[in-house]
């Protein structure tokens, strides 16, 4: 039987006798077990050895044992050290492999016997030096480096900062053996801390970048499989960069750049000119996503005196979760100036309206009880979490907010022992982070004042106390009054209403 590896288009087979491990006792035994000997074992579709270099060379140190006992015809006396118990002897390597099965005393005595006629190497012996060759040679076979990819390149098909990435796969690579190979692509402009990545089994991939800054790309090889024991094995990272010819000086670009996905329905840009911009400077905006045939410019523009300063753009849905490369230039007559590369994603820059209907009530176990609604808009509810803050009673110092909760649901209880304090509840929503890596908060709600229910309770019991004395007083009064008579019985004037 033979075992096959294969990597980097080389094919080496290795013929292993295990065989005879079924029949040797020694794969039962306790050091058997310990170094190694069951390393062999039959998969259901090929014969492989599976044992580890480490493992390999403790089974070979052993069996080298075996070998110079088997040789030398050892004689070993060993016992279990308790005063009076008789001692067992053993010849030859049995010896060594009953000693171990029955779990060896401290104390074990080898004396050489009598030579024997010849110390020719036993089969069994043989054997074990070509099994353990065999299980060092296919591990050291597992562990061979696969080559990177080739010919990695960065073009610009001008579409903004788009750049194409593309590469060759390494050579000699085989994946009809049960192996799959994918590539491993990092990506990042000079100066970022932090690499981006995509696992992809494609030669070409299109990735944004910010053109005024040099771009950086590594692509390394992942191979994993049958060939390589289900271990990924990785190649050395292949490196190049891309550097677009840069026009203008530094301070004429564009300052304080920044964007805003308002409630998932329009983008709003806004820049201020560049230091060494000369007057009437004509600024144009133009950005591209997958999608769209051709670079587009922006058609609503937001002026200040007449200059394009910002930039409304609307109907991006198509451009969610995408790379929008963004390019905000400028031209005047006889002057170049610096042009401003971005490349966003806008889920990252949503700004959501704030909650609606916030209500503040008690509850039978008097708990304060906030509870509101999602905003309006095209933000997905379930993309959404809110931040409760609360405002306690000061005396005549300003009320501090406190934050209380960030959460995804929209109600939010206070307890009974906090919310006699309580005097404001403001609430606010930013996009949560199963939707977004980063996002803007929402304005607060409208600021809610409460009212304690020890308050309430006491002004409803005062009130139907104060209304039932003056009632009774006022009748108590009027039937004073209307039974008043004069001395002879008779009633001394008539009073209306009696």
């Amino acid at each position: 039987m033979s075992s096959q590896i294969s990597a980097g288009g080389s094919e080496q087979a290795v013929f292993f006798p295990f065989l005879f491990l079924h029949a040797h006792p020694i794969h039962r035994t306790l050091p058997g077990r310990l170094l190694g000997c069951n390393c062999l074992k039959l998969s259901r579709t090929r014969n492989r050895c599976e044992a580890f270099p480490f493992i390999s060379l403790l089974h070979f140190a052993f069996f080298f044992f075996l070998q110079l006992v088997d040789t030398f015809s050892l004689h070993v006396t060993w016992s279990r050290g308790k005063p009076g118990a008789a001692a067992r002897e053993f010849h030859g390597p049995t010896a060594v492999i009953e000693a171990f099965h029955h779990h060896t005393a401290p104390a074990m005595l080898c004396r050489r016997a009598p030579p024997a006629p010849a110390m020719a190497l036993q089969p069994i012996s043989l054997l074990s030096l070509v099994l353990a060759w065999g299980c060092v040679a296919s591990s050291s076979l597992w562990h061979t480096a696969v080559a990177p990819p080739q010919d990695l390149q960065i073009t610009d098909p001008g579409l903004l900062g788009s750049l194409d990435i593309e590469w060759k796969p390494p050579p000699n690579i085989q994946t009809s053996n049960g192996c799959t190979v994918k590539y491993k692509c990092e990506y990042r402009n000079a100066g970022d801390r932090e690499w981006k990545v995509i696992f992809t089994r494609k030669l070409k991939l299109r990735v944004g970048f910010d053109l005024s800054r040099t771009a950086e790309v590594k692509v390394q090889t992942l191979l994993k499989g049958w060939c390589t024991n289900d271990v990924e094995v990785q190649s050395e990272w292949l490196y190049a960069t891309f550097r677009v010819p840069l026009q203008g000086k530094l301070e004429s670009e564009v300052q304080n750049f920044h964007c805003i996905y308002h409630d998932w329905e329009y983008l709003k840009c806004t820049w201020q000119p560049g230091l060494l911009a000369p007057r009437g400077v004509n600024y144009g905006l133009y950005y591209w996503y997958e999608g769209l045939e051709h670079t587009v410019q922006c058609d609503h523009y937001i002026q200040d005196h007449g200059v394009n300063m910002g930039c409304m753009l609307q109907n991006l849905s198509q451009a969610e979760y995408k790379d929008l490369s963004i390019c905000v230039n400028g031209s005047v007559a006889a002057t170049l100036l610096r042009p401003l590369y971005a490349t966003l994603r806008l889920h990252n820059l949503a700004k959501p309206s704030p909650p609606q209907q916030l209500v503040v009530s008690m509850s039978a176990a008097e708990e304060l009880r906030v509870v509101w609604s999602p905003p309006g808009g095209q933000t997905p509810p379930q993309c959404l979490e809110y931040e409760v803050q609360l405002a306690e009673e000061q005396g005549e110092a300003k009320a501090a907010w406190a934050s209380v909760s960030t959460q995804v649901e929209t109600a939010f209880t206070i307890s009974r022992a906090n919310r006699s304090r309580v005097s404001c509840v403001r609430v606010r929503g930013r996009t949560n982070n199963f939707c977004a890596d980063e996002g803007f908060w929402s304005e607060w709600t409208q600021e809610c004042f409460s009212v304690s229910r020890k308050e309430v309770k006491q002004l409803f019991i005062l009130i139907p106390v104060i209304l039932g004395l003056s009632s009774s007083l006022l009748i108590f009064t009027l039937i004073g009054q209307c039974k008043k008579k004069s001395p002879a019985g008779k009633p001394s004037h008539t009073l209306v209403g009696c």
